[in-house]
């Protein structure tokens, strides 16, 4: 039994049967803040360490809106849930090739990750929510943040819970289920109004739907592989599908303007990750085959390219970032 399910049982055991918001809530702040995730050695693997094209081509995006925008001086680059600085170090060496000199700031509350991103981009200040970013223009990307977020489960509108049944933990209900995240809807919130009161564009990235509807998206993730939610809770990560409609619903009512949502195959294919990997292929030969593995994992219908979706949030008065229809 890990440490967070004897914790989940005397909770139960105390107070009832918990929400599945709360047992997702609990699950992920033990596991981010106990280890980190990343890589082959750890649960899984994102897009930025596939390969460094898709950091650039963040970077790119960004550094074209910040300059179709006039270049505000007074902009910093912004990042949540950082990883291991990875996507940062990539994008923010376009964007300085760029002539954006602004600060760069993390909101990550894992200290295991705190230290790794330090390591990777040691000029960094950090923060615990969206709310403590400066009250400045920002250019900000989130890649699979949000789908960390909790959700609230329901089925024929009664919350679903986890309870403990025949001495392990279990659902105490099953049909059609309806999710809703009231945490996403508070950070996009937060962040959209953020940008609508002081400027700059947001790339959210991650895996999920363009439009709501039924269905149980909650899944848990270990040694890259998917598991059980209710098992080893505390030791894997525990993720759902994002609701873009809402999202962008939610967005659009704290004053922001919002792009349309596009596949991330397609968004980096319209950025030029093709041409940018000819490009990394010519000064070294020796890359071409990882390059366009990295393309067929990051681009492919079967692998990320399809699942993975983005849309970008900005100010009324700065330009759409680059990728959208």
């Amino acid at each position: 039994m890990t440490p967070l399910e004897r914790a989940v049982r005397e909770r139960i055991c105390s107070e009832g049967a918990i929400s599945v918001e709360a047992y997702m809530d609990a699950c992920n702040a033990y596991y981010y803040a106990t280890r980190d995730p990343l890589g082959a050695t750890g649960d899984f693997v994102t897009a930025p360490e596939v390969n460094q094209m898709f950091g650039e081509l963040v970077g790119a995006a960004l550094a074209d809106c910040w300059k179709r925008a006039g270049g505000p001086t007074d902009a910093v680059y912004a990042e949540l849930g950082p990883g291991r600085g990875t996507l940062a170090s990539d994008a923010l060496r376009v964007l300085r090739s760029s002539g954006f000199r602004g600060e760069v700031h993390f909101v990550e509350t894992s200290p295991v990750l705190r230290e790794a991103q330090r390591r990777c981009v040691p000029a960094a200040e950090w923060h615990d929510a969206i709310g403590d970013l400066p009250a400045r223009p920002i250019l900000l990307v989130g890649n699979e943040f949000l789908d960390a977020l909790p959700i609230r489960q329901f089925v024929a509108g009664v919350e679903r819970r986890v309870m403990i049944a025949a001495g392990g933990l279990a659902f105490d209900r099953d049909g059609e289920v309806i999710e809703t995240s009231p945490a996403r809807d508070e950070a996009v919130a937060a962040l959209a109004a953020h940008i609508a009161r002081h400027g700059g564009a947001a790339l959210l990235i991650d895996y999920g739907h363009e439009h709501g509807g039924p269905g149980d998206t909650l899944q848990a993730v270990s040694r890259h592989r998917f598991a059980s939610v209710l098992e080893r809770p505390g030791e894997q990560d525990v993720t759902s599908h994002v609701d873009f409609q809402a999202l962008a619903t939610v967005a659009r009512g704290a004053g922001a303007a919002v792009t349309n949502v596009v596949t991330q195959g397609e968004w980096l294919q319209r950025l030029g990750i093709d041409s940018r990997a000819q490009a990394l292929s010519r000064a070294n030969p020796d890359r071409l085959h990882d390059l366009n593995a990295a393309i067929d994992r990051l681009c492919g219908s079967d692998a990320m390219g399809k699942l993975f979706k983005v849309i970008a949030i900005h100010a009324a008065e700065w330009p759409q970032p680059a990728g959208f229809a």
